[in-house]
């Protein structure tokens, strides 16, 4: 498999063709008109570029209720602990919101979470977040919400452009790209580069001898092409390839991810419009953890999850008729295929391992799905959509060998299991006023259990998470209502109250001091307030976001009947963010962005509870040459103490502090 996620790097070559116009887009099919309904916020790009950290995950951040289970980002969090929500369904690392990139899903086929390191924010051209359930023409999953990354058309991207810099602990980022016409399309080719020696993830007062920087090093290249093939149809490709290197602050702790993605996209944009996609995902993951003792003067391997391979198939079709009269109809289906093991050393005695797991299986999922929308005048909208998935969870084994002696532990294969799940969302909304839009929605959701949490165990410091392979599929129904006021152009607020509960949720259980297990609860109940609002005069620019969640725990029989009452884990009770900036035509630009995190518990019995905190971050971009300018940027400028995690005895591990980087940008 190393060969062919190699072999992606090498693929992409884009010709151009000097003077031949560009005739296509690159994009999907026009938003349906029944997004009115919905709780929707779009990142521009004018925003995606001009953050601090550069990260896509950060940015994100500005959307109301975003959050990934641990508060760090892609360049010091574990990898599997990156998945995505909204609305306080948290409690668990696996993605609780469906991630597309150009229509195709990007969720690890193996463990649920997203490659954010792979995601250079200068390749995308706007952001589309749909926060609700219930999203049946984008596939299952979508139980929180959707996020739709669109890639730059050729009118937003500039011909060539790259940009280095220097930051504190001595990293460096770089990236580069061309773009041009080419045989009657366009192609785009980019590529970017992270690396730096880290800071120390445990924090001053609780390190010992053992604890030192965490490294990372990324490096990421894509290649995306469109062209015409004919009337009114186009041909869209992409492929990216992507390298993660990280460290965790001791020794045994590395992890490391090597992957390819490649899709094929028709989009017929005639009387009848339809779209055609089909993808594959290439993963190698690999990951090492470590026991260290009470007084961090001693570190020893735990366990190697020396090769967790994964594959990831799908295809999607939709096709909407020309009904007319206000009327839209998406007709479609899709099918999902993820495989994955992972292989592992564990037991270990004398810092060498005495036993090898091997466990891993097969996902399956097919389903149609039917959309529609109708606009009888300018003041209201209704739309309805339903579809229908089959299941299969199979090929589930666990093999455990004893290494001196090469005898079977455990020979165990899980029975195969199936099932019919649905999924369903109605809106309506309502414009009383030029103004003003009054919006309500119901839906239902499902997410299959990730191959990580049905077969991979893990382990953080002294807390061991055993795999669950009998997780039944998470359920969702919610309702939502809000109001949307665009008074002038470059001016909108809008609030939202929400409902949420999310049935056999799945979560890790504390079964006993330092061991838990990924088990479904009875459910998580999550209601709360959203604002988000913006405006614009001139080169001036506010916006922030505020949520308020109001998450619990319902359990009534088992283990987890002590959870009952309590909040998810990794769940903030409330959160905010703002940004000021400042834009001049000629390319001078600064903004100033400030984050608030509530506190939230790191376990879910809520024993161990991180800080809130509070965080500045800025930017200032200064032209110098024609296309040139000079870039400095500082994140968390007041060396906030941001906690990311608790772990054994009350040992604290802390997200990114003050970071400031200097450096050069041209074009883009």
């Amino acid at each position: 498999m190393r060969a062919l996620i190699l072999t992606a790097f090498a693929l992409p070559s884009v010709a151009y063709a000097e003077g031949r116009d560009i005739v296509v887009t690159g994009a999907g099919l026009e938003a349906p008109a029944g997004l009115a309904a919905y709780d929707v916020s779009v990142i521009e790009r004018d925003r995606l570029t001009t953050t601090a950290s550069g990260r896509l995950e950060d940015v994100l951040r500005d959307v109301a209720g975003f959050q990934q289970f641990r508060r760090s980002d892609s360049r010091s969090a574990h990898p599997t602990s990156q998945g995505a929500t909204l609305r306080g369904l948290g409690g668990n690392a696996s993605a609780r919101a469906l991630i597309l990139l150009d229509g195709v899903p990007q969720t690890d086929p193996f463990g649920g979470w997203i490659p954010w390191s792979a995601y250079d924010p200068s390749r995308l051209g706007m952001v589309r977040v749909t926060r609700g359930g219930g999203s049946g023409v984008n596939g299952p999953g979508a139980l929180a919400g959707t996020i739709e990354l669109m890639s730059a058309g050729p009118d937003e991207i500039a011909p060539a452009w790259g940009a280095i810099a220097y930051g504190s602990r001595d990293s460096v980022e770089a990236e580069a790209g061309v773009s041009g016409a080419m045989g009657g399309g366009y192609g785009v080719l980019s590529a970017s580069y992270a690396r730096g020696d880290g800071f120390t993830p445990i924090v001053a007062d609780a390190r010992g001898p053992v604890d030192r920087p965490a490294f990372y090093e990324q490096a990421s290249l894509s290649a995306r092409t469109a062209f015409a093939v004919g009337g009114d149809t186009e041909l869209q490709t992409n492929l990216l390839g992507m390298l993660d290197r990280r460290d965790r602050g001791t020794d045994f702790t590395p992890n490391h991810n090597l992957g390819a993605d490649a899709s094929v996209r028709l989009v017929g944009r005639g009387r009848w419009g339809w779209e055609a996609a089909t993808w594959l995902q290439l993963r190698e993951f690999s990951s090492g953890f470590a026991s260290v003792n009470a007084d961090r003067t001693a570190v020893n391997p735990s366990l190697d999850q020396y090769n967790v391979p994964a594959t990831g198939l799908g295809a999607r079709f939709e096709v909407r008729p020309p009904l007319g009269g206000g009327v839209e109809l998406r007709l479609g289906g899709d099918a999902r295929q993820t495989t994955g093991e992972t292989k592992e050393l564990y037991s270990f005695a004398a810092g060498a391992p005495t036993r090898a797991r091997r466990a891993g299986g097969r996902t399956r999922t097919f389903g149609g799905f039917a959309d529609l929308s109708f606009a009888p005048d300018d003041a209201w909208t209704l739309t309805a959509g339903a579809r229908i998935d089959r299941w299969r969870i199979e090929k589930g084994h666990l093999d455990e060998t004893v290494l001196a002696t090469g005898a079977a532990a455990t020979d165990q294969d899980f029975a195969d299991r199936s099932g019919w799940e649905p999924t369903a969302r109605a809106g309506i909304a309502f414009r009383p006023a030029q103004a003003v839009t009054l919006r309500s929605a119901g839906y239902l959701g499902w997410r299959l259990p990730s191959l990580n949490e049905l077969y991979r165990p893990f382990r953080v410091g002294a807390d061991v998470t055993a795999a669950n392979p009998l997780l039944k599929p998470e359920r969702l129904k919610g309702v939502d209502a809000g109001v949307d006021y665009r008074p002038l152009p470059g001016f909108r607020l809008s609030a939202t109250l929400f409902y949420n509960r999310l049935d056999d949720a799945i979560a890790n259980v504390t079964l006993a001091p330092n061991s838990r297990q990924r088990q479904n609860l009875e459910a998580i109940r999550s209601q709360g307030i959203e604002l988000e609002a913006a405006a614009r005069h001139g080169p001036w620019q506010l916006s922030g976001s505020w949520t308020l969640i109001d998450a619990k725990v319902r359990a009534d029989a088992g283990l987890s009947a002590a959870l009952d009452g309590l909040r998810p884990a990794q769940t903030p009770r409330n959160q905010a963010s703002a940004t000021l900036a400042w834009n001049r035509p000629d390319g001078m630009a600064a903004s100033a962005t400030v984050r608030h995190l509530a506190g939230q518990y790191e376990d879910d019995q809520n024993s161990r509870r991180l800080g809130a905190a509070t965080t500045l971050d800025a930017v200032l971009r200064v032209p110098v040459a024609r296309g040139l300018s000079i870039e400095a940027r500082g994140e968390n400028l007041t060396d906030t103490l941001v906690e990311a995690g608790i772990s054994g005895a009350d040992v604290i591990e802390r997200a990114t502090p003050r970071t400031l980087w200097i450096g050069l940008r041209y074009g883009g």
